[in-house]
């Protein structure tokens, strides 16, 4: 298990850009695979984009591909989110979460934070 906490959640319009950031707690950071998720109101959790323990594979939703960056530094413990022409409907609370392999169900990933809110105007 590893603690982690969101940041960088907030209200912008639409067109405009965010980068969420997740930090961990404890030293084994560097060997999970880390995820974005998001959820809706009334609406399950989506997989948003997932990264590799390295940072040298990532796979994204094809609702965000080519507007979000996921990328890490593991000297930091950090992971990010970098969002770009954001739209109404990518309002959510985003999630990060940590697991042992490259995948997109929530189930897969067994830690998580305790989520950021994204709010894109019109």
């Amino acid at each position: 298990q590893v603690q982690l906490v969101e940041s960088g959640g907030g209200l912008v319009q639409a067109g405009g850009s965010l980068r969420l950031s997740c930090a961990a707690a404890g030293s084994t950071f560097s060997t999970y695979a880390m995820g974005w998720f998001r959820q809706a109101p009334g609406k399950e959790r989506e997989f948003v984009a997932v990264i590799s323990w390295s940072g040298g594979s990532t796979h994204y939703a094809d609702s965000v591909k080519g507007r979000f960056t996921i990328s890490r530094d593991n000297a930091k413990n950090t992971v990010y989110l970098l969002m770009n022409s954001l739209k109404p409907e990518d309002t959510a609370v985003y999630y990060c979460a940590a697991g042992s392999f490259l995948r997109i169900r929530p189930a897969d990933f067994g830690s998580w934070g305790q989520g950021t809110q994204v709010t894109v105007s019109s």
